[in-house]
């Protein structure tokens, strides 16, 4: 399902065309793949992104102060502990909003921690743990997530990136969706300059 008319918590932004794939339970996007969204830390999804089922993205809510011995959120279990404490478990550091930029896949169970940038044309391959930012169309897999290649070189890249065809109007992403899913970075590049002469 695409996810933009979904989303209704004014901290998840999410790009149009971008879906969500839960056969199980395909409205429960918010509910069960945004987890510890408790603090002032946006999630961003560009546009044409594809999510998987079970993919989670852990926000900076779930983080635990660290301040001394322990990490335990006496403070969350109410009275007597809140008022002494509660201001120790507001202070858990925020590692920031959570970005993933267009055109990005996010395979099956994979996991985005806190804070992270995920680049455009990025691959998140089934089962990843993304504990850091992924460059601009990088494949990630494993625990953590490391780049197992890259699929493009940095001329390439450098071009698809300048095309940006999800900023397109629609009608020109339809006209040359073919291109676009088969086509080389050079083809991309042009169609983008010649929509910008017209």
């Amino acid at each position: 399902m695409f996810l933009k008319p979904l989303v209704t918590d004014p901290k998840i932004e999410v790009g149009e065309y971008t879906y969500y794939d839960d056969p199980d339970d395909p409205l429960g996007f918010e509910r069960e793949a945004v987890l510890y969204g408790y603090g002032p830390e946006r999630l961003v999804i560009g546009r044409y992104c594809a999510i998987a089922s079970k993919v989670r993205f852990l926000m900076s809510g779930g983080n635990h102060a660290d301040l001394g011995p322990s990490t335990f959120p006496f403070g969350i279990f109410g009275e007597p502990w809140a008022s002494n404490t509660m201001d120790l478990v507001m202070s858990a550091p925020s590692r920031g909003d959570t970005i993933v930029g267009n055109d990005v896949w996010l395979g099956y169970s994979s996991l985005v921690m806190a804070g992270v940038n995920i680049g455009h044309g990025a691959v998140v391959a089934a089962g990843s743990l993304v504990a850091s930012d992924v460059q601009p169309y990088a494949i990630v897999a494993g625990n953590p997530a490391r780049v197992v290649r890259r699929r493009y070189d940095d001329a390439d890249v450098e071009r698809l990136l300048r095309a940006a065809w999800w900023d397109w109007p629609v009608e020109l992403v339809t006209e040359h969706a073919r291109t676009i899913m088969s086509g080389e970075p050079a083809n991309l590049e042009r169609i983008a300059d010649g929509a910008r002469a017209e």
